[in-house]
């Protein structure tokens, strides 16, 4: 008995760490963002992002094939959709609409995730919400909320263009989709192999927006951009989304979206790291209630979800 309890909690170890990194990785995409959108156009930025992407997946196809799941026909629009909405749709409308709001403002939107998780997950995978997983939530959006509005000096919350907010909501309800949408799908499909065909099939959905103007932004495109596009496409996509669906195959979606509550207080300690943004005591605060949030949802009694 002890012997299962140890490894158990191995396990669960395990699962923590790989989750956080994921967290981590989409923590450090947004100062990134911005420093690309100075560069390249929101369009322009989602392409190359998505064409790094593709070009490490394809690599990563020819060499380490025996660790993907076979494509299925009839999966082929499926996962197309998946991909364009879930991941290309996403990124158009977080890039666009960080243009236009403040980072404050782009937290607390994007901190509407878990809540459409939590109500698509309720309509089509009949996950049950406990009283703690509610009050979980509520811990986790006071605390995003109190480090939006006050965790560092330069905090504030600004909409310049009531379209730039649209652009961040849409993005967050895309989010949501792709999180209970690739649930169901990873009943046929392991975690990598998902995430490398939505991600690839889904960009086919950008040719479309491909422009001359491309070209001559990325002729001039900084060692620091390129640097930056490199982070986005390899770390804060490939492997931070072939995490999520890895993860997501024995847990359940609400359980893991809640993770999402993590990223503000991580990007605020990168940007103190970075660009020596302040941080105030009223960090701290939001932090312990994202965590607190964190720790009741996960706790032994919601731990009881296996594979589906």
């Amino acid at each position: 008995m002890k012997e299962k309890i140890k490894k158990q909690n191995g396990k669960n170890w395990k699962y923590l760490m790989l989750i956080l990194l994921s967290i981590f990785f989409w923590a450090c995409a947004f100062p990134f963002i911005n420093i690309l959108l100075e560069e390249l156009s929101f369009v322009n930025l989602t392409i190359m992002r998505l064409f790094i992407v593709c070009l490490g997946l394809i690599i990563l196809l020819s060499f380490q094939s025996k660790r993907f799941s076979p494509l299925q026909k009839k999966d082929i629009i499926p996962i197309f959709l998946l991909g364009f909405f879930g991941i290309i749709v996403y990124h158009l409308g977080l890039n666009y609409g960080e243009q236009y709001v403040s980072p404050g403002a782009a937290s607390l939107i994007i901190a509407t995730i878990p809540i459409f998780v939590v109500i698509l997950s309720i309509i089509y995978l009949k996950e049950k919400i406990t009283i703690k997983k509610t009050i979980g939530i509520i811990l986790s959006i006071l605390g995003v909320t109190i480090i939006s509005l006050w965790g560092t000096t330069n905090a504030k919350i600004e909409i310049n263009y009531v379209s730039g907010a649209v652009g961040v909501l849409i993005a967050s309800l895309m989010g949501a989709l792709y999180t209970v949408a690739g649930k169901k799908m990873l009943k046929r499909y392991n975690g990598l192999s998902l995430t490398a065909y939505a991600l690839i099939l889904g960009s086919i959905g950008l040719i479309p927006f491909l422009n001359i103007g491309l070209i001559n932004q990325v002729k001039n495109l900084s060692i620091h951009a390129w640097g930056a596009l490199i982070f986005l496409g390899i770390f804060s996509t490939i492997i931070a989304y072939s995490i999520w669906y890895i993860i997501l195959e024995t847990r359940n979606a609400t359980e893991i979206s809640m993770y999402l509550y993590a990223i503000p207080v991580l990007s605020t300690i990168i940007s103190f790291f970075l660009v020596g943004e302040i941080i105030t005591l009223y960090f701290l605060l939001g932090g312990f209630f994202v965590i607190a949030g964190l720790l009741i949802v996960n706790s032994k009694e919601n731990k009881k979800v296996h594979k589906t």
